[in-house]
């Protein structure tokens, strides 16, 4: 009876052992609330990401948006503008076409009538600046192709080269781009022109 027991005990240590020992070498089975959190912080970074693309997308168009605006503000009177040009090239040719001397001594009608045209040429001019329109003065300044188109070479010894030294017909810019070329009359053959002229 007593061996009886002790083999069953000895079998009771035997599993005991090959319990423990299995228990001890095996890996521990991942927990399922692990990997849902796993997933949901996956989930979130990824719509976190997108979101951030989305406001930097949308901060970019607003300020495209406002560019466009200021833009169609600042040029949308450019076919007018072109337009209206060629009626101030006129009234600027009708002031020049009377000679000094006559416009020195005219009166009566005449002085009037040199007077309208003058009054008429000052408020075109200022009702284009009042919409960005500014005429373009190259007299004197460097010859600059990108608001001057040279039409001829003045061959003057005493002015520097490239120099404008005569304008056939005046430019207008509007806002910053060129709405029409000052047509001019370059100086060659005198001094090169200082560095900082260049500059």
């Amino acid at each position: 009876m007593m061996g009886n027991d002790m083999e069953h005990e000895e079998q009771r240590e035997d599993r005991g052992g090959a319990n423990g020992a299995g228990q001890a070498g095996a890996a521990p089975e991942p927990q399922p609330g692990a990997e849902a959190l796993a997933a949901l912080m996956a989930e979130r970074d990824e719509l976190k990401d997108r979101v951030l693309r989305t406001l930097a997308e949308m901060e970019n168009l607003r300020r495209r948006t406002e560019r466009e605006v200021a833009d169609a503000r600042t040029y949308a009177v450019t076919n007018f503008a072109r337009d209206m040009l060629n009626t101030a090239d006129n009234v600027r040719r009708a002031v020049e076409s009377v000679p000094a001397e006559s416009r020195a001594g005219a009166d009566g009608a005449l002085k009037g009538l040199l007077d309208g045209i003058e009054l008429t040429e000052r408020d075109l001019t200022k009702t284009l600046e009042r919409h960005g329109v500014k005429l373009i003065e190259p007299q004197g300044q460097r010859f600059d192709p990108n608001r001057h188109q040279a039409m001829f070479e003045v061959p003057d010894p005493e002015v520097p080269t490239g120099t404008v030294v005569q304008v056939v017909q005046s430019g207008y810019i509007i806002g910053d781009r060129v709405l029409r070329p000052a047509l001019v009359g370059v100086a060659k053959g005198g001094p090169k022109p200082a560095a900082t002229d260049a500059a």
